[in-house]
Parts: C-alpha cells; structure tokens; sequence
C-alpha cells in the first residue's frame, strides 16, 4: 500500500467563526483507494500559502510511502532544509499529514484508531467549553460576570461540568505585560461571581493567552486561589517555560500550558522545569497524534496530565478522542460547545457527545468522514490569520 495523492481543502467558518477563522484540511488517497482525512492547525501563514506548503511536503515526503511508515515520514519531514527543530509551521503540517495516515491504517485494519494506540482505557471522554456568547449576541460575555453566569448556567443544563472563560481580555504582539489593580480586583471578582453561581459541582478553568509577566502572575493567582479554579492556563508566554515555572512554584492552582507548543522536544522542557501539571496540545499542530501519545507517555512518568487544546475544525477534534480514550493520564478534552452548528456540517456523521462527555465510535479509523460537498462550498476568502493578536501593546 501506498499513499499516491493528496488534497488540500481550506475552508472558511461562518460567523461567529467559533474554532479559527478557516481550517485546513488534508485528504490522502493510496493505491488501494483508502482515503484518509487530517487537519493543519494554525500555521502562522495566509491558508493559500499554506496550502502550496503542504503540496511541498507531500510531494517530497509522502508520495510513494506507506501510510504505516509514521516514523520514517515524521523524521524526514522534521528534519527538511537541516532543521531538525520544533518548527510550527512544517510540524504542523506534518500533524495533519500524520493523522491521515492514521486514519489509513484504522480503515485498512477495520480498526478505530483507539485499538491501534493500546486500546481504550475509558468508555467516554469528559470535555468542557469556553462560555461562549449566546447566538447573535456580542462577546460581553467576556466582560460581563452576569452575562457570562447566565451562559455558565446554559452550558450546565447541557451537561458540562467544567467551563472556560478568560476575563482579562485581549492579547497583544508586546505581551507579556504587568495587569493593573483595576484588572486584578474585576478578574478577582469575576472568579468569585461565577463560584458562587456554579457552586462547587463545576469546576472553573481560567483561560489567559499569555498575558502576564510572571510577577502579574503570581499576584492574580494568589488573589484567585481561594476560589480553586481546576487550572491557570497559559498566563506567560509559550517561550519561556523556565519563567512560567515561577509561577507553578508560588501558587496551589495547578498550571496548564502547551496550545502553542510543539513536539515532545518543547513539552519536555515543560516537564523537566516544573512549569506545568497539565498539558494542552494540540494534535494539529505538536506533531499528530504518535506525538501526542509521547508526550502523554512523558508526562505519565512525571504524574502530569493532558488536556488537549482545541480550537479548531471537526477532523482535530476526532483524533483528539482516540488518544483521549487510549491514554491513562488524560484529564479532560476541549470541546467548542456540543461541537455542533458548522463543526457537526463538515461531518457525515457528527462526533456524539452527550450530556457533557464525548462518546467513542467503533467505526475504523478516525470514525468520521469530511462533507466534501460541504468543504468545497465554503471556500476562505478573507485575508485574516487563523487567530491574531492585537499589534499595539495593551495598557
């Protein structure tokens, strides 16, 4: 068997373009006719260049190869142009590449890919979502602790028992940056205005990107500790775990990072500095999911836990489950709500999830199939990144 062509599909989210404002797709295709399907997350880069660098890697790399031959093809492409380093960019190109193989191999072994990374270890997968804004309504939800408990209580009655929420608002190209008093008091008491909603039967995931300095850090942590969110995530940059270990040092909240980190190389920096007890990466873009798993496994020996990071298309989401179920160190998975609305159209057949818990299918492979049809008739023609910061420093 052997994978002889390849498809690129970028296609564009509708308002509220929840998830990217695109996502890109790769389909492979081998001699046998198996088709395989894989997703690229957030390559820094508009997706029609994206996709002429996908088209590069495959063609040097992955044409005339076994699907089966992840090591070999992961290596040759982590090492393209003498660079043998984690690259976002080509990493994750070769992660959407990666997932497609596997895709292959589950549907040529009449396989989940679950059974194929040890089996499962679970029977169903707890996600949680971002408090998202109501349908139609602007993003005051992030501003406003009444909006945002009276979506928290939404999300409740649907079945989650963990919500996201990030209070401290836009992120900037000169982050990190110190928060004001005034920043810290409305973050403090937007904390304790949605304990007091949820109780203690659901826990609260503080979602920053980033922003802070490590001192800021520590200041904000020690102000919300009291309230016992399951995690603080990302407060300081992704390029500096040594300074984020500062942080994880001076608080009990348990720190979560790892949505822009890549391979194993980086994680076990993470590790080996105590930066972090949870780790959130994104198969799209770490390396796919045999990365993944190595990762997992790297954490399991340091009794850290995963909860992979998804703000992404349907296809990242599936891989996410299989090494979800597979994985015994696994905490918790992102969902973007239900994952309904576009997310469920791409698909044939949408993810089941049920009152907060994503359910396994049995179907070989990723157990989904891409809507063509769908894909082809939302084309991306707008000349935004899949996220953007702000480009001037915030006060």
């Amino acid at each position: 068997m052997k994978i002889v062509s390849a498809k690129v599909f970028v296609v564009g989210t509708p308002p509220p373009h929840d998830g990217g404002a695109f996502w890109v797709f790769v389909k492979l295709t081998t001699d046998t006719g198996v088709e395989g399907i894989g997703e690229v997350y957030a390559v820094p880069f508009h997706p029609s260049v994206v996709e002429k660098m996908i088209e590069d890697v495959v063609d040097r790399y992955v044409i005339g190869t076994s699907p089966f031959d992840i090591e070999t093809l992961w290596r040759r492409a982590y090492s393209a142009g003498f660079t043998q380093r984690p690259d976002v960019s080509m990493v994750a190109i070769l992660s959407g590449i990666e997932t497609a193989c596997w895709d292959i191999m589950g549907k040529e072994t009449n396989q989940p890919v679950y059974n194929l990374l040890g089996g499962k270890v679970r029977d169903r997968v707890r996600s949680y979502t971002y408090i998202y804004p109501a349908p139609g309504k602007d993003n005051s939800v992030y501003s406003n602790a009444d909006i945002s408990c009276e979506r928290a209580a939404v999300y409740i009655k649907d079945g989650f028992t963990a919500l996201k929420f990030d209070p401290i608002g836009p992120y900037s190209a000169f982050d990190p940056r110190q928060l004001s008093l005034e920043m810290l008091d409305f973050t403090e008491k937007f904390v304790k205005q949605l304990r007091e909603a949820v109780g203690d039967k659901v826990d609260l995931l503080l979602g920053t990107h980033g922003q802070l300095t490590p001192a800021s850090a520590i200041r904000l942590a020690r102000r919300i500790e009291k309230y016992d969110p399951l995690w603080f995530e990302e407060p300081t940059p992704p390029d500096m775990p040594e300074e984020l270990a500062r942080v994880a040092s001076r608080t009990t909240i348990p720190i979560a990072t790892g949505e822009r980190l890549s391979t194993k190389y980086e994680f076990a920096r993470v590790l080996r500095n105590n930066s972090a007890s949870i780790l959130q990466m994104a198969i799209g873009r770490v390396g796919g999911i045999m990365e993944t798993k190595k990762i997992a496994a790297i954490a399991e020996v340091h009794y850290a836990q995963i909860a992979p990071h998804l703000y992404a298309g349907p296809i990242e989401a599936a891989a996410n489950l299989h090494v979800d179920l597979s994985t015994p160190n696994f905490l918790i998975q992102e969902s973007i709500g239900k994952m309904e609305n576009f997310h469920s159209k791409l698909l044939k057949k949408p993810l089941p999830w049920e009152n907060g818990y994503f359910l396994p299918t049995t179907d070989p492979g990723l157990g989904v199939e891409l809507n063509e049809e769908v894909a082809a008739a939302n084309p991306y023609t707008g000349k935004r990144l899949h996220l953007e910061m702000h480009q001037e420093p915030l006060n």
